[in-house]
């Protein structure tokens, strides 16, 4: 049996799939398994023991080429082989977890017999499939995915999220770690202020009044992560009258779970890292404004949620005059919910967290939190 699992995008989404790769993988133990997924995110996929293979869209940067008249006869074979290679099996079952005019087009080119997803008119997607199912939107992600499967016969027991961390990760870790003179025997705690919404960002000053406050009141070191070490990274390491660390624009995907993984809690906004450090099991304290911690927020148990519970709240806008839900969210209570975590985490963390030999092939980070 040939198997297409469909979701390109982002980092959190994938992220939130993954339970259904692994209902996916016990219900057709001997399928051929291929998961289509855009650049940005495929490193979570990359080795990974329950994928027989790995289809890497470059569709962003094609557009991009094309749109700027660059490498348009490289870009246009990259396209034909990238196509060669999805239709080049008999695909028995394709699923579509995204459901957008994107996910759609590589469904049909697929040529997939059964093609299973929402029944949704988003972008058209609905129009490709011969198979559907509702869509609950009042479901945390990962149980709305986990719905597919349910759909085809899979038990779904407890939701696992399986990523191929290999020793090489946890190596990049120690020697960043190393790199920044950060002591981590008490463990330390590590700080995404990032978001692509403008609406989910929380006050840089507030940021650095809390960091120093964790270095000087907990004895804890910060490490800052993010795609790049310029901009919010940047401002509020520099506003902080304690060191810090950043790590920012120095991982990759595996390699920042390795690090997420190795912390006493995790602090950030509602974005792809969020998810990340939720996926292997690290506390979290999360800030949330105008997305809905229900649908989207860190899966499992053990993570707190801050977020204030304005009548707008939750109006998933990406621009907002005030930005009220988020400015309202004040350092203390922040601070308290830090403390509680890695009081909590103390007497049960691993030293680092970091693993003497995982086995490539089988140290799956990690089932839900309990």
């Amino acid at each position: 049996m040939n198997i297409l699992i469909v979701k390109l995008s982002a980092v959190g989404d994938v992220i939130h799939t993954l339970p259904s790769l692994a209902a996916l993988r016990r219900c057709y133990p001997q399928a051929h398994i291929s998961w289509v997924v855009e650049e940005a995110a495929s490193d979570l996929l990359a080795d990974h023991p329950m994928l027989d293979r790995v289809l890497v869209s470059r569709r962003k940067r094609w557009l991009r080429d094309l749109r700027e008249g660059r490498r348009r006869t490289a870009v246009l074979r990259e396209i034909r082989e990238f196509l060669h290679v999805l239709r080049d099996r008999p695909y028995d079952l394709v699923v579509d977890f995204h459901g957008l005019f994107k996910s759609a087009v590589l469904v049909w080119l697929s040529g997939g017999k059964r093609r299973l997803g929402y029944d949704s008119l988003q972008e058209g997607s609905g129009l490709v499939l011969n198979e559907k199912i509702p869509e609950d939107m009042g479901k945390h992600a990962v149980d709305r995915y986990l719905d597919l499967p349910r759909h085809l016969g899979c038990e779904t027991p407890k939701p696992e999220f399986p990523i191929a961390l290999q020793e090489a990760h946890f190596a990049r870790v120690r020697e960043l770690l190393a790199a920044f003179a950060v002591d981590t025997s008490r463990g330390f705690v590590a700080v995404s202020p990032v978001a692509y919404w403008e609406t989910k960002l929380w006050d840089e000053a507030k940021f650095a009044a809390l960091c120093d406050r964790i270095v000087r009141e907990l004895g804890l070191p910060v490490v800052f992560t993010g795609e790049s070490p310029e901009g919010p990274v940047e401002r509020i390491r520099s506003i902080m009258q304690a060191p810090s660390a950043s790590a920012a624009g120095q991982t990759s995907l595996r390699e920042l779970a390795a690090l997420y993984r190795s912390a006493s809690v995790v602090l950030t906004t509602d974005s792809g890292p969020m998810h990340l450090a939720a996926a292997v099991g690290t506390p979290v304290v999360a800030l949330f404004g105008p997305t809905s911690p229900a649908r989207t927020g860190p899966y499992g148990e053990g993570h707190t949620v801050i977020r204030r519970g304005l009548d707008c709240s939750p109006c998933f806008r990406k621009v907002c005059e005030t930005r009220e839900c988020m400015k309202a969210i004040g350092v203390d209570e922040v601070f308290e919910a830090v403390r509680e975590k890695t009081v909590n985490r103390a007497g049960s963390r691993r030293e680092a967290s970091f693993p003497e030999t995982p086995d490539s092939r089988n140290d799956l980070e990690g089932k839900a939190p309990t």
